[in-house]
């Protein structure tokens, strides 16, 4: 006992400072991923944690990617080394889109504003919405999504910049929202006909409205330029407690030479940070395939 003892105190006593002052439970260990998915993090899920903790988080967990960050955020995430895989750049929030010409002057001023910065940070993806339909029809709809991204879209092919749409669920979260099916938004693509304007192929959403993942993603792979997760139901693990079998999903993406990020966009079910980041971790490990 009395070794045992001695032993405790000399390996209390080679501890350094640092690692004294380090916080008490540490949420990781610093992981090194396989990476043939490359992984990110939406922050709203997150936004209880500072943006600078967030992002050393990250890091500790080998994800090198955040998204959905405001302009004014963007330098903190650069600090840390951490990409920026899908920025905010110009919307008016999700029911205010593209389909109704009365926004589209303010946001090709915002957009116009935001662009030609991202550059300069590495950044490529800019998200955008449809907007609600308000009783619109879906060719209307995308008629004044076409007249208004082709006011934005030579300054986004200018600056190297590919504009996202994203696809959402108008069952559960975004009721009215029109770009809900991945017809509709691979039509928009077709008719806009530019390499710099995609979708956003979020895998909780799409699941939630027509299902048929892993097909969808075989047949229209080439107008993805990014992808969100989430469980089904409830949006939250991704794990064996809902109705996808992310691995699956994930080696399809990876089959269609797909080379960018996907992002975890489920909502812990655990309130707590310390909490938060361990499911996140158990996620991106899920997708690691």
């Amino acid at each position: 006992m009395a070794i045992k003892q001695i032993a405790l105190g000399a390996a209390v006593l080679a501890v350094s400072p640092d690692a004294l002052a380090a916080p008490s439970n540490p949420p990781l260990v610093n992981r090194v991923l396989r990476d043939h998915i490359h992984a990110s993090a939406c922050y709203w899920v997150y936004q209880s944690i500072p943006l600078d903790e967030f992002c050393l988080d990250l890091s500790r967990m080998g994800v090198k990617a955040i998204d959905l960050l405001l302009p004014n955020q963007w330098d903190t995430a650069k600090k840390h080394g951490i990409y920026c895989a899908m920025c905010y750049g110009g919307d008016l929030g999700i029911p205010r889109g593209w389909n109704d010409p009365q926004y589209h002057d303010q946001m090709v001023k915002n957009y116009s504003a935001n662009i030609p910065a991202m550059p300069a940070y590495g950044y490529k993806n800019v998200i955008c919405f449809s907007g609600n339909r308000g009783g619109m029809d879906d060719e209307t709809g995308l008629n004044n999504c076409v007249e208004g991204l082709k006011k934005i879209l030579p300054v986004a092919e200018k600056h190297g910049i590919t504009m996202v749409m994203e696809l959402l669920n108008s069952k559960i979260d975004h009721h009215d929202y029109m770009c809900d099916h991945t017809a509709w938004g691979v039509e928009l693509c077709k008719r806009i006909s530019s390499e710099n304007f995609k979708l956003l192929y979020d895998i909780y959403h799409m699941q939630i409205m027509e299902g048929d993942i892993i097909r969808t993603i075989r047949d229209n792979n080439t107008y993805f330029a990014h992808y969100h997760t989430g469980g089904v139901p409830g949006r939250h693990e991704i794990d064996d407690t809902q109705e996808l079998y992310y691995p699956a999903i994930m080696r399809a993406i990876l089959d269609t030479g797909f080379q960018d990020y996907v992002a975890q966009e489920f909502v812990p079910t655990a309130k707590d940070h310390k909490h938060m980041l361990k499911a996140l971790d158990k996620c991106v490990r899920i997708c690691d395939v």
